[in-house]
């Protein structure tokens, strides 16, 4: 397979070519007159007189003109710019690998979406293997079967092993393509950057009449939102699922961990961040994965999912934390929670005018950019804070909330929480019930894979330094500029 660990060229050795569309990302945002917030992960940056001229241009789509090409690469790296490419990929560059098991029904129907492509499947290790071999030889595909199940990380090995095209293809046999060599074109266009190494679409519950369906329509395990972006640790889109996902063979390495049983794509993904590559979410290319065909099997998905974070964070420890802040940022929004809404107003304060110091030499409005960022910084976590609480903590909550004394705050946060999942999203009566029962599902399995793993690390909150010491916080200090980066 070459090289188990390939890296990723270094971005000055893969310029952005003279001439190439982009787009700057629709959140960024220009602040004052030397300032652009936005990217995966958040920052904000100060640019000269020159970059943002450059980047004020790139933000309705423009070329890369002469002299750009580094500014572009940087903006690229930092999620704050999108190239539009062509696809220059055929069907002959291409290896489609389809793992299964047993699922006859669901193989032949995706086949018959993917006429026209060279696809594998590998039948791991099916119960009637026969079946399934006559429904790969009625399409014209390739067949390697396992006589040992390897779970879908190991089964997708087996076909990329198998096959030698220069890009891989990965596809689950119960997802649903309405147009395989449109959804193929836009995704392969991407690989125009050398960098990247995976591009994923959306995948989106499937359209149906059960409860399960219509919840899932809006709230599917794997649909990762409606907006396109960098996959990587931390980013708003953490990771993307290998249910449908187009890999450069030559950033392929060993693969998946077959291990893990669930979790594999998100190690996977994180791995090709470590090793510099790529990895590129395209929201506005969909597919289906339809919701599992029974409420046990409903739930047994929703555990496995919370269980496999306890493994996935041996290998990638605090970047599995069940929640994620800065540590003024935490006592602000836990005094609001333990009803001393006060210090939380004054953390914001002191931050703010501690902000404004340091770009007071540099800003127009350095009381405005400051008041923006915190805000956004502190006042916008609330709502992510308490979602990531009730998915974790969901059950400790409910517990809590049987104490006379804790109730009123434990169950006002359960609801805080819990709703946050449907902003922007019409609230359907019918998805409520569901929804804790998925926030339910998944708590009680990481709770359970803490227990299997040994290991409190998926249980643990990753507090980070802030810009703010104790001190200024107790007002024995006045705030000062400092010397932290402004990136968020």
């Amino acid at each position: 397979m070459g090289d188990p660990s390939p890296l990723a060229p270094l971005p000055v050795e893969a310029p952005v070519t003279l001439g190439t569309a982009v787009i700057l990302d629709p959140d960024a945002t220009f602040h004052d007159r030397q300032y652009l917030a936005g990217g995966s992960p958040w920052r904000l940056l100060r640019l000269s007189d020159s970059s943002r001229q450059v980047a004020q241009r790139w933000r309705e789509g423009d070329v890369v003109a002469a002299g750009e090409e580094r500014l572009a690469r940087t903006f690229i790296q930092q999620g704050l710019l999108h190239p539009r490419y062509e696809s220059a990929l055929t069907f002959d560059d291409v290896d489609v690998v389809v793992p299964v098991r047993d699922d006859v029904a669901l193989l032949r129907a995706l086949l018959e979406q993917l006429r026209g492509f060279r696809v594998t499947v590998v039948d791991d290790a099916s119960l009637e293997p026969l079946a399934i071999s006559e429904c790969v030889r009625h399409f014209g595909a390739d067949l390697v079967r396992l006589e040992l199940n390897q779970g879908p990380g190991g089964a997708r090995n087996a076909g990329a092993d198998a096959t030698t095209r220069p890009f891989l293809w990965f596809i689950d046999v119960d997802v649903e393509i309405d147009n395989a060599p449109d959804v193929f074109e836009r995704l392969a266009r991407h690989f125009g950057d050398p960098l990247v190494s995976g591009v994923a679409p959306r995948v989106r519950g499937g359209v149906g009449t059960s409860l399960r369906s219509r919840f899932e329509r809006h709230f599917g395990p794997l649909d990762m939102g409606p907006r396109s972006g960098l996959a990587l640790p931390g980013g708003p889109v953490g990771y993307v699922p290998s249910a449908c996902l187009l890999v450069r063979r030559a950033a392929f390495g060993d693969g998946f961990d077959p291990s893990l049983r669930y979790g594999e794509d998100v190690d996977f993904v994180w791995g090709l961040h470590d090793r510099g590559w790529l990895v590129r979410y395209v929201a506005d290319v969909i597919v289906a994965h339809p919701a599992r065909g029974t409420w046990r099997a409903w739930w047994r998905q929703r555990s496995a999912y919370g269980s496999s974070a306890s493994h996935l964070a041996r290998h990638h420890g605090a970047r599995l934390a069940p929640l994620r802040s800065d540590a003024w940022t935490l006592v602000a929004w836990t005094s609001v929670v333990v009803g001393k809404p006060a210090i939380g107003s004054r953390i914001v304060a002191i931050a703010r005018r501690h902000l404004s110091n340091r770009l007071a030499a540099t800003s127009d409005d350095p009381g405005r950019v400051a008041r923006d960022v915190v805000h956004r910084g502190v006042i916008g976590s609330g709502g992510p804070l308490a979602r990531s609480v009730v998915r974790t903590f969901g059950p400790v909550l409910l517990i809590a909330a049987v104490h006379p004394k804790l109730r009123r705050r434990a169950l006002a946060l359960y609801v805080v929480g819990s709703a946050w999942r449907w902003r922007g999203n019409r609230v359907r009566p019918g998805d409520v019930p569901l929804a804790l029962a998925d926030d339910l599902a998944y708590g009680v399995g990481v709770w359970r894979g803490a227990w299997a793993t040994k290991s409190l690390r998926a249980l643990t909150p990753s507090v980070t330094k802030s810009s703010i010491g104790l001190r200024d916080v107790l007002g024995l200090s006045s705030a000062v500029p400092g010397s932290g980066a402004l990136d968020g």
